[in-house]
């Protein structure tokens, strides 16, 4: 006998009904050019919502469901509705910018049962759903250690969830911004999820929380980023931005598919943080004179090499603002525009748009520049024509990844570049490093160790010029203990370490023979400018950094 469960029975149809609209839903939204959206797994920014009464915008059929400064995004069941675009066009007079997304009525219906929310949003601080960048900038002066953060993210626990999400996105920039942190890493695990933050090139962990939060914040970023929601087994890349007082901190979101849920990392793009003079970066000085002289000349190539995070940009905006001048013209070509610099004619890459490295710098030759910044030279025609601007009256700035300085002559010489012109066209390559300091509060002396010595000794030989160690001390080094005030790292603040190789007749002789890096390097070794590992042992001696960190960054093997 079959039983007939009616109640089952109109569950399906009633599942089936809500696939049916989402599916046209979708399917409109082609035709109109628009995003789709499912509100379901959406938070509704409350503050957003209230700019649109209930009335209005069940008469519209929106609702405004996200909103950062003044750009706001607006579900809609048709954008040609008459009454939807009075509405749009409302709030465009407002001063607002609107990004439409087409939905289903069952999404709308469930922004619309927020509006009952509204008046608990507004007296309380934990119910405002937005990221209010004037909480961001209260929380950020009372952030001053790791400790900080972690106790603000665990007085959340009790907090409606909906609530809670917007709490710990204020608290996650806030104190990101605080500690001067340069990415944020959240990583989903089996059963939880970790939120690390990196400072001073250093990984710390700063909280965890449970996977459904996890998922709002997830569907939070990638709104804010503009990515796809329903995208989720594929990379994707985006942005935002953050007004923080009177500067605004860009924000560059990477969300990548993982084993239990997408994993994001958000790079902080803060310009007080590449806005560093020169002579602050900690340049040992007479490589900083010899840098300074090359900068000055006419035309020819600087190139800095170095891994990702090592600071190349924040020097190459260093020579840049050392040489503008009203009498100059410069023009960039970057990946992205970190800091804006006054008087420079500054670009972005966008390969999706056809305009490449390459495109910008041939474009940047018809714009008649003096100096000419190329973000990084990646392919053998960027590599070709920067050289040839070179050769042709101007100075151009622009990166290579390679280990050391003299591994950009062999670079070079592989991505096809003539090794007769070479010199001709570069002046000079330098390569850096960034260590972390020691806390001037906690550190500690004590005499080196046997392997220590091994190292000190074997790089204090190799320095020809002995006037560099002069009143340098060689028995003693310190050590990080780890304070409050370095949030118990024994680490606070970074410095560069750095080696540079000028373009000479001995250089240019030996690069036409194919050279291995060590040729060039012997060469080179009569320009007396001190490499990376004799400039971080100096540093050393002079209780800057630890060999610990040296040894993290570079190379220690000792070979005597």
């Amino acid at each position: 006998m079959v039983v007939f469960d009616e109640d089952k029975q109109n569950k399906r149809v009633e599942e089936m009904r809500k696939i049916e609209e989402e599916d046209v839903a979708r399917l409109l939204a082609n035709r109109y050019g628009l995003n789709y959206i499912d509100l379901g797994p959406i938070p509704i920014n409350s503050d957003g919502l209230k700019l649109v009464s209930e009335e209005n915008a069940r008469l519209g059929n929106l609702a405004v469901f996200d909103m950062v400064a003044k750009r706001i995004q607006v579900a809609v069941l048709s954008p040609k509705n008459e009454k939807t675009e009075a509405i749009i066009k409302m709030l465009e007079t407002d001063g607002y910018f609107p990004t439409m997304h087409m939905v289903s009525k069952a999404s709308l219906e469930k922004a619309w049962g927020r509006y009952k929310d509204i008046s608990y949003a507004s007296e309380s601080k934990a119910g405002s759903f937005d990221i209010s960048n004037e909480h961001v900038v209260e929380l950020t002066e009372k952030i001053k250690v790791v400790q900080d953060v972690r106790n603000m993210a665990n007085e959340l626990n009790g907090i409606k969830q909906a609530y809670r999400i917007s709490k710990i996105m204020e608290i996650m920039l806030a104190g990101s911004l605080a500690l001067g942190a340069s990415d944020i890493h959240i990583e989903p695990e089996e059963t939880e999820v970790r939120m690390r933050f990196r400072l001073d090139g250093v990984l710390i962990d700063i909280i965890n929380f449970d996977l459904p939060t996890y998922s709002l914040i997830l569907s939070r970023i990638k709104l804010l980023s503009g990515l796809k929601l329903n995208v989720k087994s594929e990379a994707q890349d985006g942005r935002f931005a953050v007004k923080i007082k009177d500067s605004e901190i860009q924000i560059r979101t990477s969300v990548l598919p993982g084993a239990y849920n997408e994993s994001i990392v958000m790079r902080l793009l803060n310009p007080k943080s590449i806005a560093v003079p020169l002579e602050s970066l900690g340049i040992e000085p007479r490589t900083l004179s010899v840098l300074l002289e090359q900068i000055q000349k006419p035309n020819g190539m600087l190139l800095i090499t170095g891994p990702t995070g090592s600071g190349k940009t924040t020097t190459l905006y260093a020579f840049m603002k050392k040489i503008n001048s009203q009498d100059i013209k410069i023009i960039t070509i970057e990946d992205p525009i970190e800091y804006h610099l006054a008087g420079v004619v500054q670009t972005q890459v966008e390969d999706d748009k056809g305009y490449t490295f390459l495109a910008g710098l041939r474009a940047a030759l018809r714009q008649d520049p003096d100096v000419i910044m190329v973000g990084e030279i990646r392919d053998n025609e960027t590599a070709g024509t920067a050289i040839n601007a070179a050769l042709t009256g101007h100075l151009v700035f622009s990166t290579l990844h390679t280990n050391s300085a003299v591994g950009a002559f062999p670079r070079l010489i592989d991505l096809g570049i003539n090794p007769q012109v070479i010199t001709s066209a570069v002046n000079v390559v330098m390569a850096q490093r960034l260590i972390r300091k020691l806390c001037v509060d906690c550190k500690q002396e004590r005499v080196a160790s046997e392997k220590e010595k091994k190292i000190i000794a074997e790089t204090t030989t190799s320095i020809d010029d002995k006037t560099y160690l002069d009143g340098v001390q060689i028995e003693k080094v310190y050590e990080a203990k780890g304070c409050p005030k370095c949030n118990g790292t024994g680490y606070k603040g970074r410095v560069a370490i750095c080696e540079a190789v000028l373009a000479t007749k001995e250089v240019g002789e030996i690069i036409t023979m194919n050279p291995s890096e060590e040729s060039v390097k012997q060469a080179a070794r009569s320009q007396n400018i001190l490499d990376m590992k004799q400039d971080g042992v100096i540093k050393i001696l002079k209780g800057i950094s630890t060999f610990d960190e040296l040894g993290r960054v570079i190379d220690l093997e000792i070979k005597i």
